[in-house]
């Protein structure tokens, strides 16, 4: 495999060679790192807001329904008893947070994994600029036809966000702009392709150290 990548301008055209730091590469192990990062993430993404009132917490049911006695029926002391209709739930969901931990190393892994798959297979795209005259999205979407990925889901990363690009991509499908600090496995994997700066690039290079 190559270790170097084609740098191209908002053209499509060659500029430049981007040599890939030695150590960047892994295939030989990381799958599982990559699925335990993946797992953590789409679990700390669930809100775990789900919640139902125990029969402390439904309204109601302070009288006792009936007299002890006499009814030839079973004692009852609340209508909001659980074995009510209208009663309290008994073991119900309760807001909770579904947040896993993952080791700092296993993380580190799991990017690297995720870039070299992405790297090899070609979907990555490296751009020596991504400059916007203004904030109109049909400047942005040139850029992405120019580079022939128009019509692909698309991952942007930049090392800072400028207001004209979050304006010009904001109206794209299928197309998210990143801050390289914030791009996670599930990011890497998720899009068709993905768009680098040669800067953004540097900077994602670094978490991998």
């Amino acid at each position: 495999m190559s270790n170097t990548l084609d740098i191209l301008d908002c053209k499509g055209a060659r500029v430049g060679e981007y040599v890939i730091p030695e150590g960047v590469i892994e295939l030989e192990k990381g799958e599982q790192a990559v699925h335990d990062t993946v797992v953590a993430y789409l679990a700390g993404q669930r809100a775990g807001t789900a919640c139902t009132k125990t029969r402390g917490e439904v309204s109601g049911g302070g009288a006792k329904p009936f007299r002890q006695k006499g009814m030839g029926r079973a004692r009852a002391g609340s209508s909001r008893s659980p074995v009510w209709v209208g009663g309290g739930t008994i073991f119900g969901p309760r807001p909770r947070s579904f947040a896993k931990k993952v080791n700092k190393k296993v993380l580190q892994l799991a990017l690297k994994r995720a870039l070299s798959e992405r790297i090899v297979e070609g979907d990555l795209v490296l751009l020596d600029k991504f400059e916007l005259a203004d904030h109109k999205t049909r400047n942005a979407f040139a850029i992405l036809k120019n580079l022939n990925v128009a019509n692909e889901t698309v991952m942007i990363s930049l090392p800072e966000l400028d207001a004209a690009s979050v304006c010009a991509t904001g109206n794209i499908p299928n197309v998210v702009l990143r801050k390289t600090d914030t791009v996670n496995v599930y990011e890497l994997l998720r899009f068709k392709k993905l768009l680098f700066t040669k800067d953004a690039l540097d900077a994602f290079i670094q978490r991998l150290a």
